[in-house]
């Protein structure tokens, strides 16, 4: 016989179902999803097959709901230990990458990914493995993205364009 999980009675199939439903963090939505599918009376393995999650993490989610309720549900990883003295760069480094973010670059362009890695090893003075990803990780982090020139077509005659700028207004 198929096992089923039992889920304690903090919140009702309804109220999973509805939650599910309403979440906008993808994390917390799987969680409920998963649930309010075994608070309906699916098997872990039929749940496994919606979701695609492994019987552990099945397991493991309902668990920790059992546990403390719906409190314990959602994306657990900004509460890791130690995750913050592991940052490349400290609160106030980060303010100072903001601000050289409003001027051009050292080198001259405009400020990629990979620029903000040489900043970070300039600043730290340690050696950036994957210097585009972890400048793509503080970009995001400080809710910039890369900045590219426009494009510019190869045949294109600058004259011309301006001419008709001027024509346009």
């Amino acid at each position: 016989m198929p096992k089923t999980i039992k889920l304690e009675p903090h919140l009702s199939s309804e109220e999973l179902e509805n939650r599910y439903r309403k979440a906008h963090d993808p994390v917390l939505r799987s969680h409920y999803q998963i649930l309010w599918l075994i608070s309906e009376g699916k098997t872990t393995r039929q749940v496994m097959e919606v979701t695609g999650y492994s019987r552990g993490w099945i397991q493991q989610l309902a668990r920790r709901y059992n546990a403390a309720g719906a409190q314990a549900l959602g994306d657990r990883r900004h509460q890791n230990p130690g995750a913050r003295d592991r940052a490349l760069l400290s609160a106030a480094q980060q303010e100072e990458l903001q601000e050289a973010l409003m001027k051009p670059p050292p080198e001259g362009g405009m400020w990629n990914s990979r620029k903000v890695g040489e900043w970070i090893e300039r600043r730290t003075g340690h050696v950036v493995s994957q210097k585009k990803q972890r400048g793509w990780e503080y970009l995001k982090r400080l809710k910039q993205s890369p900045k590219v020139p426009r494009p510019h077509h190869q045949k294109a005659n600058n004259s011309e364009q301006e001419a008709f700028k001027k024509d346009s207004r």
